[in-house]
């Protein structure tokens, strides 16, 4: 963790940060284990995904620029 973070952190002693690290860490788990049931059939590839992955991500900023302009 980097100083800055360590300090603004410090600003805050009545959080608990070990118990916030905690549930971050059990929630992205959690997350990562409905994933993985998600796609325990799937027969996608790496690539596919990623390609899929791509085209959302384009098709989200196409939006977003439409909406700016």
């Amino acid at each position: 963790m980097d100083d800055d973070l360590k300090e603004r952190m410090e600003n805050h002693p009545e959080i608990n940060w070990s118990e916030v690290t905690r549930q971050a860490i059990q929630e992205k788990v959690e997350t990562l284990e409905v994933m993985n049931e998600l796609t325990s059939e799937s027969e996608l590839t790496e690539s596919d995904v990623q390609d899929i992955v791509t085209k959302i991500n384009e098709s989200g900023r196409k939006r977003v620029d439409e909406k700016s302009a």
